[in-house]
This record gives structure tokens, sequence and C-alpha cells, in this order.
């Protein structure tokens, strides 16, 4: 069984496939524990269920009958992925560390330039950009809205965003969406020349000309006005400038380095990821983890996965102690689904048509004929 979505965020049906036979058996009108059940009563023929980790289907299946459940594998390896990026939000700044200090070693090694280390400027809090003020605000807008019960819908139209945009802000703290956010602010054409710049800003005591500093680096390639040079010296000598970017990959960039089998990894990709293990003790523990349980998954070794757990559970960081410590909970289930053949597959296609069918036209008609033209349609 899988569940499908009549308004995304507020109500929920559930899609029944026999798994063998690749047709629809049923269609329930929600996802609760009490509807299943009725229907697992109803129907004793059921002896394994497909499903993934929603724990109402579980509590559904313990309370009607002692069958055989089988934990979807592509929904594990979903929230391994999950784990595996937060673990990677979570160790930015052990990156971009590597990163700068690599960038002041590529600055000292420059033969034209003075052979001195670049002043970083770290300020107390995030630059007051205008992305990194509009997400602050927007935050704390949904999140005010959601304290008084407001739907994701509603507040959607209120604030005219799109509401996947509103459950991001929902379900990611403060911190990490300003981080992402500090991540996407533009480059600009000053941006590579920026180390550079604040190296001989440094070796010079602040007494040194903008039109000087422009000229050494148009020679290095540099393509902008005088202007914007002068602007940045000025905010160096305020102490306003914003550090030097560090040019690292991202959490989501990562984790389908390390998700990804290493055969169909570029040579480029592989020596990237190789730079973050060096950069990051926990990335890397998380990396050995993630790939030790997708060949589990792979290779269908569920008799090794109690022992993974318990690895994880030692000395992984917390997000993967979490996926382990949910993986203990509903060991049975993720143990059939690393042992047995069956999985839940072939009930993602039907989603779809389901969903298909239900653009069409649900809302305009009621559930009853919806649910009629998916079990007669093939």
């Amino acid at each position: 069984m899988d569940e499908f979505a009549f308004r995304k965020g507020c109500t929920y049906g559930t899609v029944l496939v026999d798994v063998e036979a690749g047709r629809v058996v049923d269609v329930l009108p929600d996802r609760t524990s009490e509807t299943f059940a009725a229907w697992l009563t109803d129907h004793p023929d059921a002896e394994i269920i497909c499903r993934d980790r929603a724990t109402a289907y579980t509590k559904a299946v313990r309370e009607a009958r002692d069958a055989l459940e089988v934990a979807d594998r592509w929904h594990l390896l979903q929230n391994l992925s999950a784990a595996v990026e937060t673990t990677c939000h979570q160790h930015r700044d052990c990156l971009r560390k590597r990163a700068e200090e690599e960038s002041a070693t590529e600055v000292a090694e420059v033969p034209e330039g003075p052979e001195v280390p670049p002043m970083l400027l770290p300020p107390a809090e995030l630059p007051r950009t205008q992305i990194i003020e509009r997400t602050r605000h927007r935050y704390q807008d949904i999140h005010r809205l959601l304290e008084k019960r407001w739907t994701i819908s509603v507040i959607a139209r209120r604030l005219n965003l799109d509401g996947k945009t509103v459950r991001r802000f929902r379900d990611t703290d403060l911190d990490q969406l300003l981080a992402s956010a500090r991540e996407r602010r533009p480059n600009g054409v000053l941006e590579p020349f920026k180390a550079y710049l604040n190296a001989r800003f440094t070796e010079a005591q602040g007494q040194v000309g903008g039109t000087r500093l422009f000229l050494e680096i148009q020679a290095r390639g540099h393509r902008g006005s005088r202007q914007v040079v002068r602007k940045h010296l000025a905010a160096l000598r305020a102490g306003t400038a914003d550090p030097v970017r560090a040019d690292t990959p991202s959490p989501c960039k990562i984790t389908s380095w390390i998700m990804r089998p290493r055969e169909t990894l570029a040579d480029s990709e592989t020596e990237c990821l190789l730079q973050v293990r060096l950069a990051c003790p926990d990335i890397t523990r998380a990396c050995d983890l993630a790939r030790a349980f997708a060949d589990l998954v792979r290779h269908q070794r569920g008799y090794l996965l109690l022992e993974w757990i318990r690895q994880a559970e030692q000395d992984a960081p917390k997000p993967m102690k979490g996926f382990a410590g949910f993986l203990r909970q509903d060991l049975d289930a993720v143990t059939a689904g690393l042992t047995l053949s069956s999985s839940s597959g072939v009930v993602e296609g039907h989603v779809n048509r389901v969903k298909t069918l239900r653009r069409a036209m649900y809302g305009r008609a009621s559930f009853e004929l919806l649910r009629t033209r998916i079990l007669t349609q093939p």
C-alpha cells in the first residue's frame, strides 16, 4: 500500500495493490490505522504487506492480524539520504574552513603577488543582505500564521508563495535556512579576487590605493569596474566586508555523491568527495555508513542489518544515529525488506495514475467515482 494526496498537506487516501498481479485491489478514503485495520479484517488472505515506514499502517497491521511486514527499500534509502544531507548541513563550517585554507594557500603561491596570508573577516552575525533578511522575515511570518493554525494552502495564498516553500520553512530550522540563503548569494565579478585583495590590504595595513589594486587584479583576469574594487576596499576599512566566500559543494550535491554507486561517479566527483572526506571526519563516517547500508539494500543482506545498527549507534553523527534508531524500532519489517524480493515499487506507478485521475476530476465529483475509475481502468 501507499498513500496519495487529495489535497497535499491536508487530506490523503490509500491505494492497495496486488504486487503479484500488478493491479489495484482497493482504494481507501483516508490513511488512518482504523480504516486500514478494518480492510485487513475483511481480507484475511493478505499474507505479505509491503509498505513505507508510516506508523499508521504499521499499527493497523499489528492490530488487525499477524502478517509479514516488508519495509520498502526505496523509502529506506530516501530516509538514509535525508540523514546524510542533514549531517552535511550541520558540518558546512568544516568544509568552508578547509576551502578557505586552500584559497589562502593558492593566493600565497601566486608569483606576482605578495606572499602573505589573506585577511579573513568573519562577521559576528550573518551579513544583512536582502536575501538573508527576506528569509528571516518569511520564516517569522509563516510560523506566526502556523501558530494561529492556518493551513498550508491558506498561508501560501496569503503570502503569495508556493505550498512547497511554506512546507520547507515549516519543517526546516531557521539557521539552516539562513545558511542556505547565504550560499545562494550571487558571487559577483569580484568574488574570485577578494582573497587576493584582502591579502594586499593586510600587507599594506590599509595604505593602498584602489586604482593600483584594480590594475593588479585586472592583469589576473578581472573584468569588472574600478568602482567595485573601491567599494570593497571601503568595506574593509570600515570592518563591514563579508568574509571571502569559500567554494564548497552544497550538502545536496555531496549527498548525491555519497548515495550513488562508486562506479557511476566521474573522476572529478570522486576527487571532490575525497576532499570533503578529508575536511570533515563526521561526514566521512556518515559516508562510510551510508555506503555500507546501501550495499545491504542492493545485495539484500538483511542478516547484517543489526550489526550495522550497532555500529551507527556507537559513533555516528546524530542524524545517522536517529536513522539507526528508527530502523531498530521497525527491525523486523526492515530486515524483511533487506532479505525478501517483495517491495512496494509497483505501487508507485499506480500512485502516478491515481494522481492523473484525481487532477482530472476530483473536487468536481465524489470519492466513490474516483475509486470506481481507479479500479476499472487498467
